[in-house]
């Protein structure tokens, strides 16, 4: 008996469901771990820095983007700031909007975590095969392109 289009569409659904909340979790975990035992951060201020470094400059675009209260997201900037890790800078045309940009070392932690990450990904993924790496990046390219 063949698959139908239905049952295609219900064994991608579920593998999907199977495969990325425990992969994620793995991935989320292993960031957890760098920025809290090497760099001394949370998983929050390093996606605070994550976002800062694509250009989300401001804490109202860090609340909106986060879902998070401006006090909230301010307080984590806060901290970063007396890390080293941000600076704010007053436009001189609005008074009322203040830039955040990363510190070199900033800059510097989230190569670092990144760095870390891709390694402990590559030494993950070093049991596969050459075709078997083909077929994730292929898989993941349409995933995207289908949610996209």
């Amino acid at each position: 008996m063949t698959a139908t289009i239905e049952d295609i569409y219900q064994q991608a659904m579920d593998h999907f469901w199977e495969t990325f909340p425990p992969v994620w979790n793995a991935v989320r975990s292993h960031v957890r771990s760098i920025a809290q035992e090497q760099f001394g951060i949370t998983v929050e201020q390093f996606h605070v820095l994550r976002h800062i470094r694509r250009n989300v400059d401001s804490i109202s675009a860090l609340a909106a983007l986060g879902r998070i209260s401006r006090p909230a997201i301010s307080q984590g900037v806060d901290s970063l700031v007396h890390k080293g890790l941000v600076t704010r800078q007053q436009s001189s045309r609005d008074r009322r909007y203040v830039k955040l940009e990363l510190t070199a070392q900033g800059n510097a932690l989230l190569d670092a975590v990144f760095a870390s990450n891709r390694e402990w990904m590559k030494t993950r993924l070093a049991a596969l095969s050459s075709l078997e790496l083909e077929t994730i990046n292929s898989g993941l390219t349409a995933l995207k392109k289908a949610l996209e």
